[in-house]
């Protein structure tokens, strides 16, 4: 087994492999490999954009399905870091009209992950597979069968929460939170610490709150 492991590193593979031990760890360097990870995601999204804004000037956001949504946080005018933004893909856009506010509720289902990592399989080959943490559903998503969670924007972490900003009810989104948006070194048995997280978030309802009056804006 280590024999293959470290044949495997040899190929340009990661391994945690060692002359001293054959035990194969798949969250090694994990705060690197996130931080990695994101920044890929990142060129991803910023490529996508910076060819459709040159492609289709100031009508971009009709023909391009990503974005990065600074933290809601932190002024727009001040000039951060990549860590301060979530970058999106967008699945489907929706038909709603109101974005909830930080003090609004919505209705939605999601899954989430933590980056995909790398197992050894019986046969000493590596598998990659990506770990579900958090989600109101089962199987492949079925908006017919899914039931949706109401939550208040302002419970979530402040990538989920800053994302829920600019979503409309029926968009479905897969959404990027790098580790400081999201629990940074305070890690769970479900989320390692230093964790990127990515979501997919389905909107169905947006309910704001106005003083006494809540309005609801329903998928129709």
């Amino acid at each position: 087994m280590l024999a293959t492991m470290c044949m495997l590193t040899g190929l340009g593979l990661a391994s945690s492999c060692s002359e001293q031990t054959d035990v194969w760890d798949p969250y090694y360097d994990w705060q690197k490999r996130n931080a990695q990870w994101y920044e890929t995601i990142a060129d991803s999204a910023r490529n996508a954009i910076t060819q459709a804004k040159r492609q289709y000037g100031d009508d971009w956001e009709a023909h391009c399905d990503w974005r990065m949504f600074k933290t809601y946080m932190k002024s727009e005018s001040v000039v951060g870091p990549l860590t301060d933004s979530v970058c999106v893909h967008i699945l489907k856009r929706g038909t709603g009209t109101v974005s909830p506010a930080y003090t609004d509720s919505v209705k939605l289902n999601f899954r989430g992950w933590i980056m995909p990592t790398e197992y050894v399989s019986p046969d000493g080959s590596l598998v990659t597979s990506q770990t579900v943490f958090s989600q109101t559903y089962y199987g492949d998503f079925n908006p017919d069968t899914a039931t949706p969670q109401q939550m208040a924007v302002s419970s979530t972490v402040e990538g989920f929460a800053t994302a829920l900003q600019y979503m409309v009810a029926g968009d479905d989104w897969l959404v990027y939170i790098p580790e400081n948006m999201a629990y940074g070194e305070n890690g769970s048995s479900a989320i390692p610490s230093y964790s990127t997280l990515q979501f997919q978030l389905n909107v169905t309802d947006v309910i704001e709150r106005r003083g006494t009056q809540t309005t609801t804006t329903t998928l129709e």
